[in-house]
């Protein structure tokens, strides 16, 4: 969910949402639209309560008119004494109309503008029925009964009713929607401080770990602490204590190829340093194009290192490279293409052995670039005049993984340095080989980036017991092998 909006006094610019706000949005806004539906509710439930006991008089009045009324059905004419049809309409506060309908439809009391007579429905006979209804522009609450006399024909059947007007039930309802109503007043406020306090004390955490955060010295990387902390918050701490751990390595790799370039260039600078001062003080020219030579040989000398550092320093940054699928073989064939010239300075024979196929591995370019040039710039290295060097990649089924190795027949490397060849500047007790120490280092970190495995074997093709050979294999995991379309 997006925390910006819309900032209607400015097209087009976004305006940060309070998690604060939003919450106490949806936890009010129901209570807003439903209290005015409960005011709604309780209006009618009071009209329903205010009616049934002036219901019940009303029903009262009409059975005892009833009672009369069945008395005297067999005169034509319905007489109810004064004093009685005093009674019966006493009331200081709403009006009350009368309506006596005989046995041959004659008004024996009241007439049709009394009241509008109501159909006579078998069903309800005998059963006093209530209805609202208005006459002349005013409301009324009116109870009729049909009475059926025993006599034969549709002549049997008398009508009694009695409506009143509505004030005194109007009156009992609006105390009783007073009475639930008036209090809500009170209480909805209060309701909405209690939400805007649960609500502070909920995100109250919240604020906690921002202080916590904010308090941190700039140098800070440990771990946030999780105890006490809800459990909501345990996925955020968690993803920030992730973040700070890739923080805190990429700053110590920082800092150590730091100290390593440092360390390694300072005798190579102070090397040529040296050089351009012998050289501005020699005179003679044979002594010079010597320096010349010297200084041209520590300035590629520091170059490469200088690659090398960097190169190390990419396979160590975090993952912002893209990584894809790529065909190795042609990686294998370019580089080994490369470094012919200096094979054959050296009079060794540099091959490559790939499929006719490509064979694909996930991912990059530059780093599986550097990672070979670095394992067959050592076998050059290493391998003695009229040796071989063999560039090779195997995807045969037999395989368990994608093989990329290189083969050469060199003085090989004894099992017990085998661990420590991949560690920064280390170097093969007793050769005499110049080197940085970084290229292995190099092939491990671009492993590991790739997911692949490295391991150092004897070269099983060598022929000379003291020239055992070396074969340096990058496994790559086989659900990388890519099936040929």
């Amino acid at each position: 969910m997006a925390w910006y909006k819309r900032n209607p006094l400015a097209t087009g610019k976004l305006q940060r949402r309070s998690l604060f706000g939003e919450i106490l949005d949806w936890m009010l806004a129901p209570l807003l639209i439903l209290w005015p539906m409960s005011i709604g509710v309780t209006y009618l439930v009071a009209k329903s309560i205010a009616n049934d006991p002036f219901d019940h008089i009303l029903d009262d009045k009409i059975t005892a008119l009833a009672q009369e009324v069945a008395a005297q059905s067999a005169d034509t004419s319905f007489v109810l004494p004064t004093q009685a049809m005093e009674i019966l309409l006493a009331d200081g506060t709403d009006q009350l109309r009368v309506q006596v309908v005989g046995k041959d439809g004659s008004f024996l009391l009241g007439d049709e503008r009394t009241l509008p007579v109501p159909v006579r429905d078998p069903r309800q006979i005998g059963v006093i029925n209530f209805r609202d209804l208005v006459v002349n522009g005013e409301d009324f609450r009116a109870g009729h009964l049909w009475i059926e006399l025993p006599e034969a024909g549709d002549d049997r059947f008398m009508l009694i009713q009695i409506a009143e007007t509505l004030g005194k039930r109007e009156s009992l309802a609006n105390e009783i929607i007073k009475g639930v109503i008036l209090p809500q007043f009170v209480i909805l406020p209060l309701a909405v401080l209690l939400v805007w306090f649960g609500l502070s004390r909920g995100i109250a955490p919240l604020n906690t770990l921002l202080d916590v955060i904010r308090n941190r010295k700039p140098d800070d990387l440990s771990a946030l602490h999780t105890k006490d902390t809800p459990e909501e918050l345990l996925p955020v701490i968690s993803a920030l204590n992730d973040q700070l751990q890739r923080l805190e390595h990429t700053i110590d790799a920082q800092k150590r190829f730091v100290a390593d370039a440092a360390h390694q260039l300072k005798t190579p600078l102070a090397g040529l340093r040296m050089q351009v001062e012998l050289l501005s003080d020699e005179t003679d020219p044979a002594a010079r194009a010597r320096s010349l030579r010297r200084l041209k040989l520590g300035t590629e000398r520091s170059t490469r290192l200088v690659n090398q550092l960097l190169a190390l320093a990419r396979t160590e940054a975090p993952s912002v490279l893209q990584f894809e699928q790529l065909d190795i073989t042609h990686i294998a064939r370019a580089v080994t293409r490369d470094f012919v010239p200096d094979a054959m300075n050296k009079h060794i024979d540099l091959g490559v052995e790939v499929p006719d196929h490509p064979v694909f591995v996930n991912g990059q370019t530059l780093m599986l670039t550097e990672m070979l040039k670095n394992l067959v710039e050592n076998a050059l290295r290493y391998t003695p005049e009229g040796g071989c060097v063999t560039v090779r990649v195997d995807d045969s089924p037999q395989r368990e993984a994608i093989v990329l190795e290189v083969e050469d027949d060199g003085p090989g490397i004894p099992a017990g340095e085998r661990n420590l060849v991949f560690d920064r500047f280390y170097r093969v007790l007793g050769t005499s080989e110049d080197g940085s120490g970084l290229g292995l280092a190099i092939v491990q970190e671009t492993a590991d980036r790739h997911n692949a495995h490295v391991s150092i074997h004897n070269n099983p093709r060598a022929t000379q017991p003291e020239r055992p050979g070396t074969v340096m294999r990058v496994s790559f995991p086989p659900h990388q092998r890519q099936a040929e379309e």
